[in-house]
């Protein structure tokens, strides 16, 4: 089983925000969320060259996945753990162009 974490208290509340705007899209989000429980690394990997400097310093992460979402929205996470224990660490959800700007495309 993989443990389910946020990266801070921002990325927790910005969900549940999005739960209140939008449950169906929140849907999907749930759906992203159990599957990757269910497969960590079903997501696409980002090359580590792409991953932010900021998130680097600030999270201590050397992976990073994305899970593509309906209308061109991403699930971003990492993952980190050891053989008996995965986390997967919820970094944002974006849409294309914030997921753009984050990733300097």
């Amino acid at each position: 089983m993989v443990l389910l974490e946020y990266a801070d208290g921002r990325v927790k509340k910005s969900l549940e925000k999005l739960e209140k705007q939008d449950k169906e899209f929140f849907e999907h989000i749930k759906n992203a969320l159990r599957n990757i429980q269910e497969d960590p690394t079903g997501g696409i990997k980002i090359k580590l060259e792409l991953i932010p400097k900021d998130w680097k310093q600030k999270y201590g992460i050397n992976n990073l996945y994305k899970y593509n979402l309906p209308n061109a929205w991403r699930l971003i996470y990492s993952l980190a753990g050891n053989k008996v224990e995965i986390i997967a660490i919820v970094l944002g959800c974006f849409s294309h162009k914030e997921y753009e700007r984050k990733f300097n495309y």
